[in-house]
Protein backbone atom coordinates (compact mmCIF):
# COMPACT_ATOMS: atom_id res chain seq x y z
CA UNK A 1 0.00 0.00 0.00
CA UNK A 2 1.41 3.34 -1.00
CA UNK A 3 1.23 6.56 -2.92
CA UNK A 4 2.29 4.51 -5.94
CA UNK A 5 -0.86 2.37 -5.55
CA UNK A 6 -2.96 5.54 -5.44
CA UNK A 7 -1.32 6.83 -8.60
CA UNK A 8 -1.96 3.53 -10.35
CA UNK A 9 -5.61 3.47 -9.29
CA UNK A 10 -6.42 6.92 -10.64
CA UNK A 11 -8.56 7.01 -13.79
CA UNK A 12 -7.16 8.53 -16.99
CA UNK A 13 -9.13 11.74 -16.51
CA UNK A 14 -7.15 12.34 -13.30
CA UNK A 15 -3.71 12.19 -14.93
CA UNK A 16 -2.78 15.63 -13.58
CA UNK A 17 -3.48 14.43 -10.05
CA UNK A 18 -1.28 11.38 -10.65
CA UNK A 19 1.57 13.62 -11.78
CA UNK A 20 1.08 16.05 -8.89
CA UNK A 21 0.94 13.23 -6.35
CA UNK A 22 4.20 11.78 -7.63
CA UNK A 23 6.07 15.06 -7.62
CA UNK A 24 4.76 16.09 -4.19
CA UNK A 25 5.78 12.76 -2.65
CA UNK A 26 9.35 13.63 -3.68
CA UNK A 27 9.16 17.22 -2.40
CA UNK A 28 12.23 18.80 -0.91
CA UNK A 29 10.51 21.97 0.36
CA UNK A 30 9.46 20.25 3.59
CA UNK A 31 11.26 17.96 6.00
CA UNK A 32 10.32 14.29 5.74
CA UNK A 33 8.24 14.59 8.91
CA UNK A 34 6.46 17.71 7.66
CA UNK A 35 5.75 16.13 4.28
CA UNK A 36 4.46 12.76 5.46
CA UNK A 37 2.57 14.29 8.36
CA UNK A 38 0.86 16.61 5.90
CA UNK A 39 0.03 13.70 3.61
CA UNK A 40 -1.39 11.66 6.51
CA UNK A 41 -3.39 14.50 8.07
CA UNK A 42 -4.84 15.40 4.67
CA UNK A 43 -5.66 11.79 3.86
CA UNK A 44 -7.61 11.56 7.12
CA UNK A 45 -9.38 14.84 6.34
CA UNK A 46 -10.27 13.65 2.82
CA UNK A 47 -12.75 11.13 4.29
CA UNK A 48 -11.69 8.54 1.70
CA UNK A 49 -10.97 5.14 3.22
CA UNK A 50 -8.91 4.14 0.19
CA UNK A 51 -6.75 7.26 0.26
CA UNK A 52 -6.26 7.06 4.02
CA UNK A 53 -5.25 3.38 3.95
CA UNK A 54 -2.76 3.87 1.13
CA UNK A 55 -1.15 7.01 2.51
CA UNK A 56 -1.19 5.77 6.11
CA UNK A 57 0.80 2.72 5.10
CA UNK A 58 3.58 4.76 3.53
CA UNK A 59 3.42 7.45 6.21
CA UNK A 60 4.02 4.79 8.87
CA UNK A 61 7.33 4.01 7.16
CA UNK A 62 8.36 7.68 7.18
CA UNK A 63 7.11 8.97 10.54
CA UNK A 64 7.79 8.14 14.15
CA UNK A 65 4.84 6.77 16.11
CA UNK A 66 4.51 10.17 17.81
CA UNK A 67 4.43 12.07 14.52
CA UNK A 68 1.98 9.57 13.00
CA UNK A 69 -0.40 10.05 15.94
CA UNK A 70 0.07 13.82 15.92
CA UNK A 71 -0.81 14.03 12.21
CA UNK A 72 -4.00 12.09 12.82
CA UNK A 73 -4.62 14.28 15.86
CA UNK A 74 -4.28 17.40 13.71
CA UNK A 75 -6.91 16.05 11.31
CA UNK A 76 -9.23 15.18 14.17
CA UNK A 77 -8.97 18.41 16.14
CA UNK A 78 -9.27 20.51 12.98
CA UNK A 79 -12.36 18.52 12.01
CA UNK A 80 -13.92 19.92 15.16
CA UNK A 81 -12.30 23.37 15.25
CA UNK A 82 -12.92 24.20 11.61
CA UNK A 83 -16.65 23.70 12.10
CA UNK A 84 -16.74 25.69 15.35
CA UNK A 85 -14.62 28.60 14.13
CA UNK A 86 -16.48 28.83 10.82
CA UNK A 87 -19.75 28.94 12.77
CA UNK A 88 -18.46 31.76 14.99
CA UNK A 89 -17.51 33.65 11.85
CA UNK A 90 -20.89 32.98 10.20
CA UNK A 91 -22.75 34.07 13.31
CA UNK A 92 -21.02 37.45 13.39
CA UNK A 93 -19.76 39.96 15.91
CA UNK A 94 -22.14 38.85 18.63
CA UNK A 95 -20.19 35.55 18.86
CA UNK A 96 -16.64 36.98 18.70
CA UNK A 97 -16.13 36.84 22.48
CA UNK A 98 -18.11 33.66 23.11
CA UNK A 99 -15.90 31.10 24.87
CA UNK A 100 -15.26 28.09 22.63
CA UNK A 101 -15.83 25.62 25.47
CA UNK A 102 -14.26 22.66 23.63
CA UNK A 103 -11.20 20.68 24.70
CA UNK A 104 -8.15 21.22 22.48
CA UNK A 105 -5.30 19.92 24.63
CA UNK A 106 -3.50 18.32 21.69
CA UNK A 107 -2.76 21.75 20.22
CA UNK A 108 -0.69 22.67 23.27
CA UNK A 109 0.99 19.28 23.54
CA UNK A 110 0.93 17.45 20.19
CA UNK A 111 3.97 15.24 20.81
CA UNK A 112 5.94 16.76 17.91
CA UNK A 113 7.46 20.13 17.11
CA UNK A 114 4.82 22.85 17.28
CA UNK A 115 5.63 24.10 13.77
CA UNK A 116 4.96 20.67 12.24
CA UNK A 117 1.63 20.21 14.03
CA UNK A 118 0.57 23.72 13.06
CA UNK A 119 1.52 23.05 9.41
CA UNK A 120 -0.62 19.90 9.39
CA UNK A 121 -3.46 21.84 10.99
CA UNK A 122 -3.14 24.51 8.30
CA UNK A 123 -3.31 21.91 5.52
CA UNK A 124 -6.38 20.24 7.02
CA UNK A 125 -8.03 23.63 7.54
CA UNK A 126 -7.65 24.35 3.82
CA UNK A 127 -9.43 21.10 2.99
CA UNK A 128 -12.16 21.91 5.48
CA UNK A 129 -12.53 25.43 4.11
CA UNK A 130 -11.91 27.37 7.31
CA UNK A 131 -10.48 30.77 6.44
CA UNK A 132 -9.88 31.83 10.04
CA UNK A 133 -8.06 28.63 11.02
CA UNK A 134 -5.98 28.58 7.84
CA UNK A 135 -4.87 32.18 8.43
CA UNK A 136 -4.19 31.60 12.14
CA UNK A 137 -2.04 28.51 11.50
CA UNK A 138 -0.20 30.31 8.70
CA UNK A 139 0.69 33.11 11.10
CA UNK A 140 2.08 30.60 13.61
CA UNK A 141 4.18 28.62 11.13
CA UNK A 142 5.53 31.77 9.51
CA UNK A 143 6.47 33.11 12.97
CA UNK A 144 8.19 29.77 13.62
CA UNK A 145 10.32 30.29 10.50
CA UNK A 146 8.60 28.46 7.66
CA UNK A 147 8.65 30.20 4.29
CA UNK A 148 5.68 30.95 2.09
CA UNK A 149 7.03 28.28 -0.29
CA UNK A 150 6.89 25.67 2.49
CA UNK A 151 3.38 26.73 3.44
CA UNK A 152 2.31 26.57 -0.19
CA UNK A 153 3.85 23.10 -0.53
CA UNK A 154 1.60 21.90 2.30
CA UNK A 155 -1.40 23.53 0.60
CA UNK A 156 -0.51 21.76 -2.66
CA UNK A 157 -0.40 18.44 -0.79
CA UNK A 158 -3.82 19.19 0.72
CA UNK A 159 -5.30 20.15 -2.65
CA UNK A 160 -3.87 17.13 -4.42
CA UNK A 161 -4.84 14.62 -1.73
CA UNK A 162 -8.39 16.00 -1.73
CA UNK A 163 -8.55 15.82 -5.53
CA UNK A 164 -7.20 12.26 -5.51
CA UNK A 165 -9.79 11.26 -2.92
CA UNK A 166 -12.57 12.77 -5.00
CA UNK A 167 -11.39 11.05 -8.20
CA UNK A 168 -10.98 7.67 -6.52
CA UNK A 169 -14.34 7.83 -4.78
CA UNK A 170 -16.04 8.81 -8.04
CA UNK A 171 -14.35 6.00 -9.97
CA UNK A 172 -15.32 3.45 -7.31
CA UNK A 173 -18.94 4.60 -7.39
CA UNK A 174 -19.04 4.45 -11.19
CA UNK A 175 -17.59 0.92 -11.44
Amino acid sequence: MSVENLKNSLPEYAKDLKLNLGSLARSTELTEQQLWGTFLACAAASKSATVLKEIASEAADNLSAEAYNAALGAASIMGMNNVAYRAKSFLGDDFTQVRMGLRMNIIGNPGVEKVDFELWSLAVSTINGCHDCTAAHDAVVRKEGLTKEQVWEAVKVAATVQGVAQAIEASEILK
